[in-house]
């Protein structure tokens, strides 16, 4: 991306698509990620990373609309450290969201990898190159079958945003 930041563009282009027909809106600066249904619903991501707020579009994309009345969609967090059933748990969960927002990587031309969110995984961990797997197996899928509205409708908006550098 050019001279702008990416977070405030982010900001501007979902609010620009969401606004009016989700009642939702996208806003940076959290000390941790979450999501305030109410009116407008507002995703907060976490401070200004850009692949925070990504991310957390990608969760609210994949929420239906009962989750959508919740706070934090109704979904449990762990926080880093979680235990081995915690972090199997938290990948099972992970890998839609995930495989949505490399695809949303992808259209801002940005690098994607996995985030197991957990200090306490190593590196070298099996697990982590089966998530990684369940992920691209979930983008081939999305790539076959489409993806779900409201990441398309995103997605083509950041598609725009990349061509000329524009809000769309």
């Amino acid at each position: 991306m050019s001279e702008w930041h990416l977070g405030d563009r982010l900001v501007t282009v979902f609010d620009r698509v969401f606004r009016t027909t989700e009642d939702t809106v996208l806003r940076g600066g959290a000390a941790e990620p979450y999501y305030e249904p109410g009116s407008p619903s507002v995703i907060h991501f976490r401070e200004d990373f850009d692949r925070s707020a990504l991310h957390e579009v990608a969760h609210w994309c994949v929420a239906g609309s009962a989750r959508r009345h919740l706070p934090d969609y109704g979904y449990w967090y762990a926080p880093d450290g979680r235990n081995t059933d915690q972090q199997s748990a938290f990948y099972g969960v992970e890998v839609k969201p995930q495989a949505i927002e490399a695809l949303f990587c992808e259209a801002l031309k940005l690098p994607f990898t996995v985030s197991v969110d957990n200090l306490a995984v190593a590196a070298d961990c099996p697990d982590i190159a089966d998530f990684e797997k369940a992920v691209n197996r979930q983008i081939a899928v999305l790539r076959q079958r489409g993806l779900p509205h409201r990441a398309q409708r995103f997605v083509q908006a950041l598609t725009l945003l990349t061509v000329d550098g524009q809000d769309p």
